[in-house]
């Protein structure tokens, strides 16, 4: 069974959101070293839940009040070329946004737009990706 590992939050203000999500719920925020990129510390590892991302918005942010702006999950899956095959198999209407890349040292990722229109992860683990 695969399960969401991580979420990311897209911004069109990194630092303000950093600071809103800091002050309300106590969350650190780190740069990681590859880019516009910083690794959201949500609580303690030995309690439940997921870290996550915080990055630039790469598309204008939807009209407010027309329809939802939310934070892109991914979901870890052992093979990400057969997840998005299984996808494709499973609705024509499944489409993949952003196609497989590496995120080096970390696995294999892609994103894709269910059959309603929302976008979510997949991530392949892979510390050989490069």
């Amino acid at each position: 069974m695969s399960r969401p590992v991580h979420f990311e939050i897209h911004a069109s203000d990194p630092q303000a959101l950093m600071d809103f999500y800091g002050e309300l719920f106590g969350w650190a925020f780190n740069k990681w070293s590859g880019g516009e990129y910083w690794m959201i510390s949500t609580g303690p590892d030995d309690r439940p839940g997921i870290n996550g991302g915080l990055l630039p918005r790469h598309a204008p942010r939807p009209p407010e009040n027309v329809t939802p702006n939310a934070f892109v999950i991914t979901v870890d899956v052992e093979d990400l070329d057969a997840a998005l095959d299984k996808a494709h198999a499973i609705s024509d209407r499944a489409a993949v946004c952003v196609p497989r890349m590496a995120v080096a040292g970390i696995g294999w990722l892609a994103y894709m737009r269910d059959p309603d229109g929302n976008v979510f992860g997949m991530m392949q683990p892979d510390p050989n990706a490069a």
